[in-house]
């Protein structure tokens, strides 16, 4: 068979951990993508890509990959003896008249691109095999993770003939439920592809990004906002009003408050797919103003003035 090279493929080391695996190919998906690349052999790179992803994201498809050795791509190589017994459960196979892709899609259920979809079983599979899964990027915004949506993808998808494969244009409507995360994978069951032989559909994954929010910053179910507040809400203290996902809400700031300072608003994050919700923090921002007028400028002078307070005191202390 001939050897691929997955890190390669994905411009990782082969140290990469499983976060910047996954960071890699995210950004290749959307260099790649069929549907909007201009990129030379797009399609290609897209579902080459997409089976280096779906081996190196799973530690043991990963291991066994790492098993092989390292080699040089589009170079001829024999697995090690007795590698394939680990993943065969009995099935025999004939290994050297297989290329790598087939070998993965035997051994683990499929290791395709994405244009959009991978293959859950080989088309030479037993009877009865599930049909091709899809996978797909989906963008929402952060309004449509804290209430769930129903969106549209238009995926180009392999279809079955009597001459062959070719890919087609399909829709499929799928609701996202409340509480998604950013980076988070969804498996929607049997949106996928039609089995060719009887089986059941193929699955449908979806990866979830959320765009950047004017306001909020989201990781996990928690949500992050600055708050600006002026010099004088920080020295005497305040109530302000501040937006949350559900409306606007009044915090209060005691007298002496610091940049930086973090407010924790339990329950305003994002919804949980079980039951309740992430938190809110509230990060404080101590802005002075640009430009003042004579009576301001005239009240900062005097505060000068009399004013003992010197934040670089511990400065004569070194």
């Amino acid at each position: 068979m001939q050897y691929k090279d997955y890190y390669k493929i994905l411009g990782v080391d082969r140290k990469a951990t499983e976060d910047e695996i996954k960071k890699a190919y995210r950004k290749l998906a959307r260099k790649y993508h069929p549907d909007v690349s201009k990129e030379k052999n797009a399609e290609e790179k897209f579902k080459e890509m997409g089976e280096a992803y779906e081996v190196l994201k799973d530690p043991e498809k990963r291991a066994a990959y790492d098993d092989l050795g390292s080699h040089r791509a589009g170079q001829n190589f024999r697995p090690p003896p007795g590698w394939e017994q680990q993943f065969t459960r009995g099935h025999a196979a004939d290994y050297s008249k297989t290329d790598f892709s087939d070998l993965f899609s035997e051994l683990f259920g499929g290791a395709g691109g994405m244009g959009g979809t991978h293959t859950g079983h080989n088309a030479r599979g037993r009877a009865g095999a599930p049909g091709q899964t899809y996978e797909a990027t989906v963008h929402i915004s952060l309004d449509d993770a804290y209430h769930g949506t129903e969106v549209t993808l238009d995926l180009n998808v392999p279809e079955h003939t009597q001459e062959g494969v070719r890919r087609v244009p399909k829709n499929i409507n799928v609701r996202i439920p409340k509480g998604i995360t950013d980076g988070q994978k969804l498996r929607v069951p049997g949106k996928g592809g039609a089995s060719i032989n009887g089986g059941p559909n193929g699955d449908l994954f979806l990866n979830i990004v959320l765009h950047p929010h004017p306001l909020f910053k989201a990781s996990g179910h928690n949500l992050y906002l600055d708050v600006p507040i002026t010099p004088w809400e920080a020295a005497l203290g305040a109530s302000i009003e501040i937006p949350t996902m559900e409306g606007n809400v009044r915090l209060k700031i005691k007298e002496g408050a610091k940049a930086g300072q973090k407010f924790r608003l339990a329950g305003k994050g994002l919804p949980k797919p079980s039951a309740g919700h992430g938190d809110l923090y509230a990060l404080l921002q101590i802005v002075t103003p640009s430009i003042l007028n004579s009576v301001e400028k005239g009240l900062f002078e005097e505060l000068a003035k009399v004013s003992s307070f010197n934040p670089r005191g511990h400065f004569g202390r070194l």
